[in-house]
Parts: structure tokens; C-alpha cells; sequence
């Protein structure tokens, strides 16, 4: 049984929380894949705001350039990327971790990410694909859940026993596959054996046919600030091959992406 996602009681309003910023976030994340292109109605609802409110986030976002419009529909314009690529810039890590990618994709012929942990999702910062092995379409800025990803097992391993449950409880636990955990118990054992062993492999668990082997990203103090990963396809590529074969490249790539940090 699936477990649900617990709604966290939303921020007063203070000296240390500003609302209208808040809330053109809110504005911001309206727009998505599926819904692109939307009317101020449909953003006011979409972010839970007034149509009032909405209209004057949106006009304020437009003045600035991050938003256009054609006087009936409203969507976000390539400025926006200036707010994602300001991070991606403050961290030139992963400019430079690029080409130890490059070189692991040449080595196992197979697709190479990078991401972070942010709250109970990875992000990917950094992707170098060969052939398109999944349904969804990933890129830098892409969030998956963190519960069944490899990446994710391993980042949420670098965390306290308390916090690995806490973020596993604030979940969605959904079963993307038939082999996907759900069970809270089970999946904690999963991230406390990928602290134990350095590595994290997950099997078709996001998606049928995916399977994927994570490494782990450390600063100085031996801190994990992101993971470095090889997916493939099940089919071409099973667990014990992945493991004995391409483990070991993946690992040598990550200790040389960590010291470039």
C-alpha cells in the first residue's frame, strides 16, 4: 500500500518569509510539460491564488521577462532558465565533471547522470545520454523521487537514520513498476545497504525494463554532495552484469569527479 505524502503546514508570513515572493514561485511552478500554456484562470488555480493575485505575479513576471503572453494564454519564456543556470553557474564542479562523464559513456556504452538531493527528489545536474532508455524525457533540472531511484538511495544514505525516515514518510510512495518498494521498512533497509557498500543499484523499479547503479559524489570532508550514474536497459544489461562490469568504471569516474571538487 502506497503511503501519502504528508502536507507540511504552510509558512507564516514574517520578517524571515516573504509571501509575494512566495507566491510567484508558486506562479513559476504553475507551468509545466503538461501544461505549458495556460489562461489566468487556469494558473490561478494551478498555484492556488486569486485570479487578482495571479494577474499581478503574472504582469510583474512578464515586465520582467520571464513570462509572455498573447493577451488570452500565459507561458514561461527562455529567461526563466537564467533562475535554474544561476545554480548550475555558482557550482563550475559540474562543467568540469563533463568530460569524466563523456569519457565513462565511451567506456560502457551506456547513459551517465549526475544529481542532487532536494528534500524528498533528486535533480539532475548533469546528463550524457547515448541511446533513450526511458519514456519520460530527462534533462538537467529533471526531478525524480528520490525512494526509488539509485541516486536517490544513495544521497538519502548519506543522512541520519531519523531523516532518512522522515523523508521516506514525507513520500508519495508510489509502485511505478511490479518491483517497485513501498514498504518504508524495506526501502530503509535498501538505503542502509547502499550506505554500508558506497554503491546503490536499483532494478526496474522506476520503470519496467530501466535499471541503474549510482556512485557517490564527495567534497573534503568526505561529505556526499551529489551521485554519478549509469543506466541502461535490463534487457541488454542485467544486475550481475552492470555490477561486475561497469561498477568499477563508475566508481573510478566519481572518485575523479570528487576531486575536482
Amino acid at each position: 500500500m502506497a503511503t501519502q505524502k504528508k502536507q507540511a503546514d504552510p509558512p507564516t508570513p514574517g520578517d524571515s518569509y516573504v509571501q509575494s515572493f512566495a507566491r510567484g514561485l508558486q506562479v513559476i511552478r504553475s507551468f509545466s510539460a503538461g501544461a505549458p500554456r495556460q489562461t489566468l484562470s487556469e494558473v490561478a488555480a494551478a498555484s492556488g491564488l486569486t485570479r487578482a493575485g495571479a494577474r499581478r505575479i503574472l504582469l510583474t513576471l512578464q515586465t520582467l521577462g520571464y513570462v509572455g503572453s498573447d493577451g488570452k494564454l500565459f507561458a514561461l519564456t527562455p529567461r526563466i532558465l537564467d533562475l535554474g543556470f544561476a545554480y548550475l553557474s555558482s557550482m563550475p564542479i559540474w562543467n568540469r565533471a563533463e568530460p569524466v562523464m563523456e569519457a565513462l559513456v565511451q567506456q560502457v556504452q551506456e547513459s551517465c547522470s549526475a544529481a542532487v538531493l532536494d528534500a524528498t527528489d533528486i535533480v539532475y545536474v548533469m546528463r550524457v545520454p547515448t541511446h533513450k532508455i526511458m519514456r519520460i524525457s530527462l534533462g538537467v533540472g529533471s526531478r525524480l523521487p528520490a525512494y526509488c531511484t539509485s541516486m536517490g538511495r544513495l544521497l538519502l544514505a548519506d543522512l541520519d537514520d531519523e531523516e532518512v525516515r522522515a523523508r521516506l514518510e514525507a513520500s508519495t510512495l508510489e509502485a511505478f513498476t511490479r518491483h517497485t518498494l513501498t514498504d518504508i521498512d524495506a526501502l530503509f533497509a535498501k538505503v542502509v545497504q547502499a550506505r554500508r557498500q558506497r554503491w546503490c543499484l536499483v532494478n526496474q523499479e522506476l520503470e519496467e525494463g530501466l535499471i541503474s547503479i549510482a556512485a557517490p559524489i564527495v567534497d573534503r570532508a568526505g561529505r556526499m554532495v551529489a551521485a554519478l550514474n549509469i543506466s541502461g536497459q535490463a534487457n541488454r544489461t542485467s544486475a550481475k552484469v552492470m555490477q561486475e562490469t561497469m561498477l568499477p568504471a563508475l566508481l573510478a569516474a566519481a572518485v575523479e569527479v570528487s576531486r575536482l571538487l
